[in-house]
């Protein structure tokens, strides 16, 4: 990927001339010490960060869209809701299907948005945007998004939502970070997520029960990368201090971790060959609920009427520096 791809939303292409133009819209760059963050003005995902050079996720060319919903930010549902339809007060919701191999809603309302600044410093930026009423989500809110370098934190993320509806909204909040070490193989590395329950999906991925997480879909010990094929979402995990830690580690005992708070009580694992130009590559999502959330009610939350409500996240590593 060229350097030019990193440039911040105010700089022009070497040779000056006009502001460079993105597929994922304009690009906040933040910068702490030896760690680099670039945020997109598409669904406020983050498209880069780094430490000391060592990318920590995946990321993707300016003439490019998230592939695989890399980095995006998901509102006002993570995941999918089977066949778009669920019921409000007796009365059929359709949404629209943008799974359709599956003929699912996938990832919420907001993935192909433009999120407007709200603020802007050197160490972080805040984004938001509005989800509107609509057929199969009546319902007025605002997602803002905020991403902050934050030292020996790492990075972190707090997503907030706000209903400004008349009555009481359904959400489920998200993200789509995939993580990485650097360019070190994603099949080299331990996956290690300690929950204790897996949600079990149908073909088309919607949850139909839960088991106990074990065997082969058991990560608390850590797993090789190399022997996963995932695509499942776990919860009870088990929080330190506040914190759940899902981490992806290296012989050498270099990791980077993907950490969330009390309030993401899920965290949905994606192990795939398909993302370009990796062999494999991880998806860690933290999420307050899972998929289909909308009719299930698991982990499904009602915001009230002008009340907010935030989730936080990040990534932090251990380079061996």
């Amino acid at each position: 990927m060229d350097q030019t791809s990193f440039l911040p939303h105010n700089e022009s292409a070497a040779g000056g001339g006009r502001a460079r133009r993105y597929a994922s819209g304009r690009q906040y760059e933040l910068r702490r010490g030896d760690a680099l963050a670039v945020v997109t003005e598409l669904a406020a995902g983050l498209r880069v960060y780094s430490r000391g050079g060592t990318q920590l996720t995946e990321s993707y060319g300016e003439a490019e869209i998230p592939p695989g919903a890399t980095g995006i930010t998901l509102a006002p549902w993570a995941n999918r809701v089977e066949d778009g339809l669920w019921h409000l007060n007796g009365k059929k919701q359709q949404l629209d299907i943008t799974e359709v191999s599956r003929n699912n809603a996938s990832h919420g309302l907001l993935r192909n948005t433009a999120y407007m600044l709200v603020e802007e410093s050197e160490f972080s930026v805040t984004l938001e945007a509005v989800i509107f009423p609509q057929h199969g989500y009546p319902f007025l809110l605002r997602h803002r998004v905020r991403y902050e370098l934050a030292g020996d934190l790492g990075l972190v993320v707090r997503q907030s939502l706000v209903n400004d509806s008349q009555e009481p909204a359904p959400f489920v909040l998200g993200a789509h970070p995939y993580l990485r070490l650097g360019e070190l193989p994603s099949e080299e590395l331990t996956l290690t997520v300690r929950a204790r329950t897996r949600l079990v999906t149908d073909g088309r991925l919607i949850p139909r029960s839960t088991e106990p997480a074990s065997g082969d879909f058991d990560l608390r010990a850590g797993r090789p990368v190399a022997a996963l094929d995932i695509d499942a979402a776990y919860t009870d995990l088990e929080f330190d201090g506040g914190i759940a830690r899902h981490t992806l580690s290296a012989p050498d005992g270099q990791s980077v971790t993907l950490w969330q708070d009390t309030n993401c009580g899920y965290v949905h694992v994606f192990v795939t060959t398909e993302f370009p130009g990796r062999t494999k590559a991880v998806a860690l999502e933290p999420m307050t609920g899972p998929a289909n959330a909308f009719n299930s009610g698991d982990g499904l939350r009602w915001l009230d009427p002008e009340e907010p409500f935030t989730m936080t996240w990040g990534i932090s590593a251990d380079l061996n520096r």
